[in-house]
């Protein structure tokens, strides 16, 4: 911290003992003028004189008054003035008494609104003038009266800089502020929105493969005397569905990691180009499924592609939970224009058959995807039983922002 940096944070901590040095200052600069005399001849030029007794206690008494300036600046404004229109009616010569005054108007200047500040000026400057003009030893067009309104103004108008200044720096400092509470603010929001997303995934990935160890455990249980080559094979499925578990939620969970951390996941996201293992995967357990996939071979942005496959996976997981043990299932993926169409049924006649009843959050983490790229999700039960998922997935994906989810 520099000489002067560390003379204005004084300066803040400790504002009468500037303002006692000011005052100084001042008594000073009115003592000295006191005793010099101009004359007005065929040239200007100064004498020496002896300034009155009372105009020295005048002096000391506006003086004494800007010790206080910062804590009641209209009392000593009027203190001051008070001083000087008695020294202006009594002084001859007049000593600068008045420029107590001038400091005192330069304070309320700065500390109050512009109104105030001319309101306060013109009636100081009024007052001041008149009382030297119409009362003063001087004649009223004497230099020293029309002095009186010159110096006045110029503290007035000192004032209001300051405090234009001031006001001026601290609108900047607010608005630097707000600035920075509105990024932190975004940077909190996009915190809970990825949070969400992960949620969704592990929602997802958890619900679909735990789907599918318990219904082969099941079938396990069922078969382990009778056919054990078959139980064995329903092992194999469960071990194949709780690999594939966990290198999804290694992945997953991956993303949390901060960028120095080792072992980041490199697998790409899943898409609609693992369709027909996600399909073969249900099959494994059970489930009829037909695929349709008829979308072209589009190329599809990598926040559209994931939410088409999660869509999927969480259609085929409630059918397997909810839809009963002989439900079939019909996926089918078409482009349609500038969209993707999802389309999952089911036959199933479970009691369960809804699979929004059980009370989970499949659903609604399919209508959040969906929702966040502009796209429109309608599910219902299908009419003779079974459950229909119809979503809508524009290929030019468009948050309300115009950002790019992915």
């Amino acid at each position: 911290m520099s000489t002067l940096q560390r003379a204005k944070v004084q300066a803040k901590a400790h504002p009468l003992a500037v303002d006692a040095v000011l005052a100084a200052g001042v008594l000073a600069c009115m003592v000295a003028g006191s005793f010099v005399e101009p004359r007005h001849r065929d040239t200007v030029s100064w004498a020496l004189r002896t300034p009155d007794p009372l105009s020295l206690v005048l002096m000391v008494l506006g003086a004494a008054a800007l010790v206080f300036r910062r804590r009641a600046p209209m009392t000593v404004l009027a203190l001051t003035g008070t001083v000087s229109v008695v020294e202006s009616v009594t002084g001859d010569p007049r000593t600068p008494v008045a420029m107590s005054a001038v400091i005192a108007l330069y304070t309320v200047a700065s500390t109050t609104d512009r109104p105030t500040t001319w309101r306060v000026g013109l009636l100081t400057t009024t007052v001041l003038t008149g009382a030297a003009m119409a009362a003063g030893p001087l004649p009223w067009y004497a230099q020293e009266n029309l002095g009186i309104v010159a110096w006045a103004g110029i503290g007035a108008t000192a004032g209001d800089a300051v405090r234009s200044r001031r006001a001026f720096i601290q609108a900047i400092r607010e608005r630097a502020e707000r600035a920075e509470r509105t990024r932190e603010e975004e940077a909190r929001r996009r915190v809970a929105e990825e949070r969400l997303r992960i949620a969704r995934d592990l929602h997802d990935v958890v619900a679909h493969h735990i789907a599918l160890v318990n219904v082969q455990a099941g079938v396990a249980a069922h078969i382990m005397d009778k056919r054990p080559d078959q139980a064995k094979e329903a092992l194999a499925h469960v071990r194949e569905a709780s690999r594939s578990a966990l290198n999804e939620l290694r992945a997953t969970v991956g993303l949390l990691r901060q960028s120095g951390d080792p072992e980041a996941p490199t697998e790409p996201a899943p898409g609609l180009d693992r369709l027909d293992e996600l399909a073969g995967t249900f099959r494994n357990a059970g489930l009829r499924i037909e695929v349709a996939h008829t979308d072209q071979g589009t190329a599809l942005p990598a926040a559209v592609d994931l939410a088409a496959y999660r869509i999927i996976q969480e259609a085929l997981t409630n059918v397997q939970k909810h839809a009963g043990p002989h439900a079939k299932a019909e996926v089918s993926v078409v482009r349609v224009g500038p969209n993707i169409e999802i389309t999952v049924l089911d036959d199933g006649s479970g009691e369960d058959a809804d699979p929004g009843s059980g009370g989970g959050h499949g659903l609604l983490g399919m209508r959040e995807r969906v929702t966040a790229l502009r796209g429109t999700l309608t599910t219902g039960p299908r009419y003779g039983g079974g459950f229909r998922i119809h979503a809508i997935l524009p290929v030019k994906n468009r948050t309300p922002t115009g950002e790019d989810p992915a």
